[in-house]
């Protein structure tokens, strides 16, 4: 058992290799070159490569020097936290309900769990009913909508925006908004709302 745990490479070890052989392969160096450059010998060049010896601050800096970098960026990326991404594959995102929510008009949340304040919402939108009608919607924050596929006649207030695929529409989510004329169906659309401040969230009342 101990002899196991003396032969696993340690995490800094095994990264720091890793960076070395990789600076090394990326720059077109021989172990032979980069182990000259540095003043040491090949096996030990070898050995930090493979995580089968621990290193010196010294022969680090030697090495960094060698390979045209500062000894910072050897050390640029090691311990960085991993995780706090959320991935959502296409087709996998929460369907929710609206107020106005009918057969053939769908929400699909692409973040949640979000924390006990929410700071945004995603919402991947699809329309397919072309006789649908929507109630105006209201809500704190801003909405950010960039059109996917169709043609939708949006209203802001008094005024009325055609988009486009490729176009996108920014306003205040107090100001009382909806669809208003879709042109042909699917519509699909994104539509991301950022609230202001925590605690203003409030998912109920958007589209």
């Amino acid at each position: 058992m101990a002899n196991d745990k003396k032969e696993t490479p340690r995490a800094l070890e095994t990264y720091l290799g890793n960076t070395v052989r990789d600076l090394r392969i990326q720059l077109g160096l021989t172990i032979a070159e980069v182990a000259e450059r540095a003043g040491i010998s090949r096996g030990m060049l070898s050995k930090i490569e493979n995580a089968q010896t621990a290193t010196s601050i010294d022969t680090l800096e030697q090495l960094a020097n060698a390979l045209g970098v500062t000894l910072a960026r050897l050390f640029r990326t090691y311990n960085i936290p991993t995780g706090g991404a959320q991935l959502v594959k296409r087709g996998q995102g929460m369907e929710v309900v609206r107020r106005g929510t009918k057969s053939g008009h769908t929400y699909q949340l692409l973040a949640y769990d979000q924390g006990p304040h929410k700071t945004f919402e995603p919402f991947l939108i699809t329309l397919q009913d072309p006789g649908e009608e929507f109630p105006s919607f209201e809500h704190p924050g801003t909405e950010f909508i960039y059109m996917l596929e169709g043609y939708l006649e949006y209203r802001v207030g008094n005024e009325t925006y055609l988009l486009e695929p490729g176009d996108s529409l920014t306003f205040r989510g107090e100001i009382p908004h909806r669809p208003e004329i879709m042109h042909g169906t699917p519509i699909c659309f994104l539509s991301i709302i950022h609230y202001d401040s925590p605690g203003t969230g409030s998912s109920e009342e958007n589209t």
